[in-house]
């Protein structure tokens, strides 16, 4: 075979059109081995002679795309030092830009003898291990446009590959939970339909099954469990595993893209799935633990762990720093994904020990040409010392809002005393984001995500029911701040089944409509349920999966109703926070940007955030405003709106603010149903208001009326919820 010296950069198997060079880091490695594999498993040794910088390379040309590959690295074998090279142990490269097969769990992918941690193991893991894959990089984009759409117009979806087209009956069989399912037209139709301006895929990096999972007859879905940061995941490919699941992801990413929708990846940077000392030996824990992990100080047999998985990545090396921004680089110049959300992200700003906002990590993305330029959302937080950190993040970063979460539930759950904060989350949560020069869409809002209770689940229990994840109900989160409507779990009562159906809609028409980035979970527009259980993660199967069969076709309309709503009127979507102060208006008086009204129609005062009322309130938004453009430059002025909230579980009566604000009010959502298609309505009219309710009033105008919003508040209203949840029949005047 012939092996010339090649390149030190790029690290990994690149194929230039002619031949294949190979490059690996490992700075403690005595001798390293390209390891190179046959169809029927006879793998054949090169020895990687040439070194620069402590870059182990070579250039093969004769190797081509669909060439299978590992590498044996030579080395101390000292745990106590952080030393664990083991010849023995096939090793999947870190720069895999694609991977072939799965961990076949045994004794030989570990580097200790069962028992005894400290031992070495030297069963070779060749025939245990996942292949690296020789790709090819090129691909038609046919002219692939980057959609680019602003924050401030932004509707994110999250989703997963699988769990979203699995069961879905529009979609050939062959392809479900695959690429190329989130590609065809019923997944791309629907987005459309709710407005979704950007996908939110769940892991796609290649991940491992836990062994343990599999022992239970369980596996690890979602996915938060990488192995290779390069490396498409192969299971969620339906044309094959030898560089196939490149190009279906980019097939797929293309078709996202034609219909106006970016992809953005769940990243998980923070550990790897080699977990700590009792892990596996899989691949950077073989090729220079020291380097890509974060060790005891005292005892470096040990992982610090900041993410409760077993280990932490070593953001304070170098080598690990150019792995991560190496990965993103690549995500988004080969496979043109439009932004990330960072998993864990403060243990990335740990470098030394407390998480530090002016960390390299941040420093590099900041200067970045190329990861600078898209989106950049942080789950603000892990497990370890300080590790809470909503709103600390850089200014050209965004944060899932679990401030905003948390707050939106109790408010709707009834409880007292959130109504100050309530108002905070609603506008953009300026408490959290103003100080650091940041804009509200610095905050993407949510009420549900993968991990908890889906939106139907929140509605519909107290407590979490997952005893199929066979931990006896230890894992998952205990303080879910759901309200289950009356009733744990599935019931025939119709008047739970209203109430559960009206305070979804409360929950998704609040979310739309506040200053922000809205994030919806997939399914939850669905009516989607797990049955109560709150920690899916290892649940691939009909628990986890969205019944396409069984929708709530009613709230499918209102939420598409209510996200058009947004999207019509900048009002919902301002690019500044609002300061309360008076707005000029070319005709009448000036009016504030923000005015929150008491029941009675009355301003409210400050000694009123903490009186009885506090499950009532209504906010005038200001149309006039804007202080937008619109894409040809035109200054934007829009309607006014009232938005009037009672999350007491009592009727009540509002009254309607005089006229200055507007002579006159059309109802556009009522998400109680009774005040569909009433009005006009004038100033000093008295509104009746359902019990845990929203309604949004729009100054009127001579225009014909959308029939969107109101027929669709309407429709959710008076059409029986479909009961998800397996249990009784209905009854037959549910039925009716």
């Amino acid at each position: 075979m012939q092996v010339w010296p090649g390149s030190a950069y790029p690290l990994g198997a690149t194929f230039d059109g002619n031949g294949t060079n190979f490059a690996l880091f490992s700075e403690g490695a005595e001798k390293v081995e390209l390891c190179l594999f046959g169809d029927r498993g006879k793998e054949s040794r090169v020895e990687l002679v040439d070194v620069d910088a402590h870059v182990w390379h070579a250039y093969l040309p004769t190797v081509h795309p669909g060439q299978r590959y590992g590498y044996r690295v030579y080395g101390r074998h000292d745990p106590a030092n952080g030393l664990r090279f083991n010849p023995r142990k096939l090793l999947l490269d870190p720069y895999a830009k694609a991977v072939e097969g799965q961990v076949k769990w045994g004794q030989s992918v570990f580097g200790y003898n069962f028992g005894d941690p400290d031992s070495r193991n030297d069963a070779d893991s060749a025939a245990a291990m996942m292949k690296g894959i020789v790709i090819n990089p090129y691909f038609d984009w046919a002219g692939d446009r980057l959609p680019k759409t602003p924050y401030a117009e932004s509707l994110i979806y999250e989703a997963h590959v699988k769990g979203l087209t699995e069961r879905h009956p529009d979609i050939p069989e062959e392809i479900r939970g695959t690429y190329s399912a989130m590609a065809h037209p019923a997944i791309i139709e629907h987005l459309r339909k709710l407005g979704v301006t950007a996908i939110e895929l769940m892991p796609v990096h290649q991940f491992i099954n836990d062994s343990t999972l599999q022992e239970k007859g369980l596996s690890n879905y979602w996915g938060y469990n990488t192995v290779a940061f390069l490396a498409p995941q192969n299971t969620y490919a339906s044309t094959g595993q030898r560089g196939q699941q490149v190009q279906e992801f980019k097939g797929m990413v293309r078709a996202l893209h034609a219909a106006g929708i970016e992809v953005i990846l769940d990243v998980v940077y923070n550990h790897t799935a080699e977990g700590n000392q009792m892990g596996p030996t899989l691949s950077m824990r073989g090729i220079d633990n020291q380097a890509y992990y974060r060790l005891e100080d005292k005892d470096k047999r040990y992982y610090t762990d900041y993410t409760g998985t077993g280990n932490s990545m070593n953001v304070g090396n170098p080598h690990t720093l150019q792995l991560i921004m190496d990965s993103l680089r690549y995500w988004v110049l080969e496979m043109h994904v439009d932004g990330f959300r960072f998993d864990l992200a403060a243990t990335l700003a740990r470098e030394f020990y407390e998480v530090d906002r002016l960390s390299t990590f941040f420093e590099l993305v900041q200067q970045d040409p190329v990861v600078s330029q898209v989106k950049l959302i942080a789950e603000p937080w892990d497990i370890g010392p300080g590790g809470y950190q909503v709103g600390n993040f850089p200014p050209q970063w965004t944060e899932w809002n679990g401030k905003y979460r948390d707050t939106v539930r109790d408010f709707w759950r009834g409880e007292p005393a959130t109504l100050g904060e309530f108002a905070s989350r609603l506008t953009g949560s300026a408490d959290l984001y103003e100080h650091s020069g940041r804009r509200p869409v610095a905050s993407i809002n949510f009420v549900t995500a993968h991990d908890g209770f889906t939106l139907r689940d929140l509605v519909s229990y107290n407590e979490k029911h997952n005893d199929a994840n066979g931990e006896d109900g230890r894992d998952g989160e205990s303080h879910n701040r759901s309200w289950n409507s009356g009733v744990e779990g599935p019931t025939d009562d119709s008047a739970v089944l209203t109430l559960r159906a009206r305070q979804q809609r409360n929950f998704l028409a609040t979310l739309l409509l506040s200053q922000g980035v809205p994030m919806i979970s997939h399914g939850d527009e669905l009516g989607r349920t797990q049955g109560g259980n709150n920690n899916g993660y290892a649940q691939d199967n009909e628990t986890t999966w969205v019944d396409w069969k069984q929708v709530d076709l009613p709230l499918i309309e209102f939420t598409a109703a209510v996200a058009r709503l947004r999207r019509d009127h900048p009002t919902f979507r301002r690019s500044r926070f609002f300061n309360g102060r008076p707005v000029r208006r070319e005709e009448g008086a000036p009016l504030p940007d923000i005015v929150w009204l008491r029941p009675d129609g009355t301003e409210m005062e400050p000694s009123d955030w903490g009186s009885g009322f506090g499950r009532a309130i209504g906010v005038f938004l200001n149309g006039s405003g804007i202080r937008e453009r619109d894409r040809r430059g035109q200054a934007i002025s829009d309607r006014h709106f009232f938005i009037l909230f009672n999350a007491g579980g009592e009727p009540i009566d509002f009254t309607i603010p005089t006229a200055q604000y507007s002579p006159t009010w059309d109802v556009v959502v009522d998400t109680a149903g009774n005040l569909a298609d009433t009005g006009p309505h004038s100033g000093g009219d008295v509104i009746p208001l359902e019990g845990r309710s929203l309604v949004v009033l729009r100054d009127h105008g001579d225009e014909v009326p959308e029939t969107g919003h109101s027929v669709a508040a309407s429709l959710a209203a008076l059409t029986a919820p479909i009961d998800l949840v397996p249990g009784p029949a209905p009854t037959a005047e549910l039925r009716r």
